[in-house]
């Protein structure tokens, strides 16, 4: 059972208190969600912004360190040496550049580092031949430019909810909405709203599905792709003046032959269930809207291995389900993981038949904040149950588990956070899944093999940071060219 520190006492994910004895007191998980942010300080149901910046960081993390100095205070510091360029690998600028593992995890010893890792995490070492989790040094240094710091501190008394208890009604972005977050829809809503700059375009990209097992042919879909923020502007403004888009994106196929020339056009709301989903079909020569292409719905071309939500660990609209903030938890998480960025290195040695290589994946000891999600009643789902954890330096998410109808845990996902140096924050966008019901695993939003990196820009330059670009109008002329 996984759990959460409260002042030397454990938390149990479903609302238990356990003092320092025999005795252990059940509580409305509300009471113990305040209990273990005030308890660290964050005192979140007093809505104390004088906290940001002092105690806490500016988004909303504990400065300091924990108990056993494992997880080192927070500092404010430059992580790349300056050297870096567009061209060059991200990690080969990182300030840590070369530090060893100082611990390996495998099937011989999991046990004794269970209470540090996930239950994802634990599945995927016992279950998997072979897979390791190499820790490194704890470096907590992901920061925002200061314009975002200040949209945050004005959100403690800015940002809402809607009416409806999922949508996000009104924040000063680009800001994290709810820095102290009382609920679970409020920490999702800041891993959603994390300070990304304008977009992030990916070139020569590639999403990769191992094989059936026995078999030996990988689903290679190549793709360029462009995500645009509209809110992501430098400065600050009410979402309600932005409006009510969350992110748009176009992307294109280039590989395989079966998807070759197909083209998408997909959008995203503040406060709209579903997408506005637009496809391009080269056969056809027609671009068809796809009302259903949301939630739980099979990507194309993916042999049911990939759905749409699953997308960059988490996305789409929260409205589905019921968001429970768990509290918070010591967790080795992928953390400064270059490895999944580092487009010089060979596919065919990174991705294994089992798993992405351990040298191209780094741990570290970190706080998350662990949010469960439950489907809705009267509402479907193919995975009823999920959890999330949140990096709380950054808000990225960092792991994810998915579980079926049975309650048996199903996908496992894990989000390879770095900081990105353009932005001046930490980013996630290259993930993978692993499905342990049929042996397989995807990874997606990688460089690995591609030749170039991929590039956030934090100022609108070119026509796919606009909102024009987006619609089936302008999908159809693109792809009729």
């Amino acid at each position: 059972m996984q759990t959460g520190t409260i002042a030397g006492a454990e938390v149990l994910r479903d609302g238990v208190f356990a003092g320092g004895g025999a005795a252990t007191h059940r509580w409305p998980l509300r009471v113990v969600a305040a209990l273990i942010i005030s308890c660290t300080g964050a005192a979140a149901w007093a809505g104390d912004a004088t906290a940001l910046g002092t105690t806490l960081t500016a988004l909303g993390a504990e400065k300091k360190a924990n108990q056993d100095g494992s997880i080192p205070a927070w500092v404010a510091e430059r992580e790349d040496t300056g050297a870096w360029t567009p061209k060059k690998l991200r990690g080969d600028a990182w300030k840590y550049k070369g530090e060893k593992p100082i611990l390996t995890i495998d099937a011989a010893n999991v046990d004794k580092y269970a209470a540090k890792l996930s239950a994802g995490q634990i599945a995927l070492v016992k279950q998997i031949k072979g897979y390791q989790i190499d820790i490194y040094p704890t470096h907590r240094s992901c920061g925002v430019p200061d314009f975002v710091a200040d949209n945050t501190r004005k959100n403690v008394d800015e940002a809402h909810l809607g009416e409806d208890g999922w949508s996000l009604k009104e924040a000063v972005v680009p800001g994290i909405p709810f820095p102290m977050p009382q609920t679970g829809i409020e920490a999702m809503w800041n891993m959603k709203m994390r300070y990304r700059g304008v977009g992030v375009t990916y070139k020569g990209a590639t999403t990769d599905v191992s094989p059936h097992k026995g078999g030996s042919e990988w689903i290679v879909a190549g793709y360029d792709e462009t995500m645009f923020f509209p809110w992501g502007m430098k400065g600050s403004r009410k979402l309600s003046e932005v409006g009510p888009t969350y992110s748009k994106a176009y992307y294109e196929y280039n590989a395989p032959v079966a998807l070759a020339g197909q083209a998408g056009s997909i959008s995203d709301f503040v406060n709209q269930p579903g997408t506005e989903s637009y496809y391009y079909f080269p056969g056809q020569r027609r671009v068809r809207r796809l009302p259903s292409y949301a939630y739980d719905a099979p990507q194309l071309g993916f042999e049911n291995q990939y759905a749409v939500d699953e997308t960059l660990v988490f996305s789409g609209a929260p409205d589905r389900f019921d968001w429970k903030l768990v509290g918070k938890k010591e967790l080795y998480v992928p953390y400064n993981s270059f490895g999944a960025y580092d487009f010089t290195a060979k596919k065919s040695e990174v991705l294994q038949p089992d798993f992405v290589a351990a040298s191209h994946r780094r741990y570290e000891l970190h706080r998350v904040w662990v949010v469960e999600a439950s489907v809705k009643s009267g509402v479907r789902h193919t995975s009823p149950k999920r959890i999330f954890y949140l990096d709380e330096d950054s808000w990225n998410v960092v792991q994810a588990e998915d579980y079926d109808a049975q309650g048996k845990l199903w996908k496992v996902r894990e989000g390879y956070l770095i900081p990105v140096y353009e932005t001046g924050t930490c980013d996630v966008t290259a993930f993978s899944q692993y499905n342990l019901a049929e042996g397989r695993y995807l990874v997606d939003f990688h460089a690995i093999g591609t030749g170039s990196n991929p590039q956030w820009s934090t100022e609108p330059n070119g026509p796919r940071y606009k909102s024009s670009f987006y619609t089936a109008e302008n999908l159809r002329s693109i792809s009729d060219r």
